[in-house]
């Protein structure tokens, strides 16, 4: 999917809008909604780039990817020119029932169009933030988010030949760098295999052709459970490849033979990460040139393992500013910062989007993830409230 300039034809709107068309069942009427103040060009043109902070945002778009995804177009409420490395997400700030939450998600436009931000959510069962977002934020409604943050980006990852490999939302940061390429490198060398269920649950079909359709380096294959009805993918995009079934080392050579010499970006389900993986180094491939956006590694994961089954009981003391607080070895940073309402975003909970950064000034502590951490912030002590536990007493800094 792709962002769109607040004015004048864009053809990839127009794309958006047959797709979301496209997916959406005959017998449901699109939902009416009340126009919403456009700004003007001029203020567009002359808007302050935003850089990195807190931005207040109101929807200006809204429109259905698949039956289970729905993407939301955005604007700041003060004209911005969004400033972003392609890959990045943004973290919501929410009031739901009362309660204050925080939830990440991926940017799913690119910087090279400025003037909007696009966001891809998709519903999951129970899902509190997913469907809260879905049914009830809609056009003309404002929310105020943070970020940008992410180190899973074409800015910090440097790549001559890229090979993206997704699975199910997963696709939402390929999806942002393959649009960036595209408009801003017209020769890169790209090369994209997505794994979905069904071709109704393929986002961003029609961008993805039409970028395809436009370069000759742009190599589009999906991998799907079956091949019902995939015609509909190959009819956006004469020279679009398949595969059947999950991901493998037979189809990956099958769909992009020169895959060994491609730096990797992987993202999806925590499952299919991890058989990515696998399959690579089983095929010896350089994983130095191998990049995901995860939940967690596989040894933070068996470090967060062996901690749980060992519970500790020694009892360690947290000092944050004047606060003293006191905490089992087995509580984390998050814990004891909750526990005393000191203002902190934890937006994944899995070390995952970085949002609870904070700094250990004294004593020492033991992390099941340094994601979106820095080399240098390692070294100067900083580490992820929600994935830290303390092994001494600490002084913190927010």
């Amino acid at each position: 999917m792709s962002t769109t300039p607040s004015v004048g034809f864009s053809f990839s709107q127009a794309l958006s809008a047959q797709a979301a068309k496209s997916l959406t069942p005959v017998s449901e009427a699109p939902p009416k909604v009340e126009p919403v103040a456009q700004t003007s060009p001029e203020a567009l043109l002359a808007a302050d780039s935003w850089q990195r902070g807190e931005v207040q945002l109101r929807c200006v778009e809204k429109w259905n990817e698949t039956h289970n995804v729905v993407s939301f177009r955005f604007q700041g409420l003060t004209p911005v020119k969004f400033n972003f490395k392609p890959g990045q997400f943004i973290t919501f700030k929410l009031d739901i029932n009362g309660e204050k939450v925080y939830r990440s998600y991926t940017i799913s436009s690119s910087p090279s169009r400025p003037f909007s931000l696009v966001v891809t959510v998709k519903r999951i069962t129970n899902g509190v933030v997913s469907n809260y977002l879905a049914d009830t934020l809609n056009v003309g409604d404002e929310v105020t988010v943070t970020g940008p943050d992410g180190v899973f980006n074409l800015v910090d990852i440097v790549a001559d030949k890229y090979l993206f490999l997704s699975a199910g939302c997963g696709v939402t940061p390929m999806h942002s760098m393959s649009r960036w390429l595209c408009d801003t490198t017209t020769d890169s060398d790209i090369a994209f295999v997505h794994s979905a269920k069904t071709v109704n649950d393929v986002m961003f079909a029609d961008s993805m052709a039409s970028m395809a359709s436009r370069s000759q380096k742009f190599n589009l294959n999906y991998m799907l459970k079956s091949d019902d009805n995939s015609q509909m993918l190959s009819d956006k995009h004469a020279e679009t490849g398949f595969g059947i079934g999950r991901l493998n080392l037979e189809s990956l050579i099958k769909l992009v033979p020169d895959y060994q010499q491609r730096t990797v970006f992987v993202c999806g389900p925590e499952s299919y990460m991890a058989d990515v993986k696998l399959l690579l180094q089983a095929a010896d491939f350089d994983m130095s040139q191998f990049n995901q956006e995860s939940f967690g590694d596989s040894s933070a994961l068996g470090l967060k393992a062996a901690l749980e089954s060992n519970p500790s009981t020694e009892q360690f003391m947290l000092s944050i500013g004047d606060k003293d607080i006191q905490l089992t070895g087995d509580q984390t940073l998050l814990d004891g910062i909750e526990s005393e309402k000191l203002p902190i975003i934890a937006a994944c909970r899995s070390g995952v989007c970085g949002a609870c950064k904070c700094q250990v000034v004294s004593g020492t502590t033991q992390s099941t993830s340094t994601m979106n951490l820095t080399a240098d912030e390692i070294a100067a002590g900083f580490v992820l409230a929600c994935s830290t536990k303390l092994t001494s007493d600490v002084q913190l800094k927010m």
